[in-house]
């Protein structure tokens, strides 16, 4: 086994500290999902959300929809889950989302995508190993209408503050030898 604690702070993958993010920037978050029928119907189910607009396809489909409605919690979790890549890879805490906002609907089959403007960054004034982020996040559908947009503010770590991670590792001997097609 080897032991690694180099991993990078920042980098694809590896998510942003608090001196990452920049006033006035957008960041696209890279990953789109398509939600299916089984997402809807779980996730209703599992929060005991009765509300037949998100399961009983033979009412939605006498509602001026015409179809089965995507649970708004599960589009704001699932914007929520796709920004975390670029936002929160090292967040300490989500202190709340505000101004939420579901301007369409969401249909089962409808691919989502997000993005984030940072509206402000400042150095937390009781833990300085923090700071408070503010961004701005929308999920809009494939069509590229606005689904969802809010407000968030979380605290993420500050470079050289974030918890350690060791992580242990096969020596990379087990892997095979690199193929030459020459």
């Amino acid at each position: 086994m080897v032991t690694d604690d180099s991993a990078p702070e920042h980098g694809p993958g590896t998510g942003r500290l608090f001196e990452d993010f920049a006033p006035g920037e957008v960041i696209y978050h890279p990953y789109g999902r398509t939600v299916t029928e089984a997402d809807n119907s779980v996730f209703t189910l599992m929060t005991q959300n009765v509300a037949r607009i998100h399961l009983d396809q033979h009412y939605a489909a006498r509602t001026e929809f015409g179809r089965t409605l995507v649970n708004s919690t599960f589009t704001l979790a699932l914007v929520t889950g796709q920004s975390t890549v670029d936002l929160s890879a090292h967040v300490y805490a989500n202190l709340g989302w505000d101004e939420v906002r579901t301007p369409h609907p969401v249909f089962e089959g409808d691919t989502i995508y997000s993005r984030s403007k940072v509206l402000s960054a400042r150095p937390s004034g009781s833990r300085p190993h923090l700071g408070v982020l503010t961004v701005a996040t929308e999920g809009f559908n494939q069509d590229g209408v606005v689904v969802i947009s809010y407000r968030r503010t979380l605290l993420v770590y500050r470079r050289g503050h974030q918890p350690a991670v060791t992580t242990s590792r096969p020596d990379e001997s087990s892997l095979p030898p690199v193929e030459s097609d020459r």
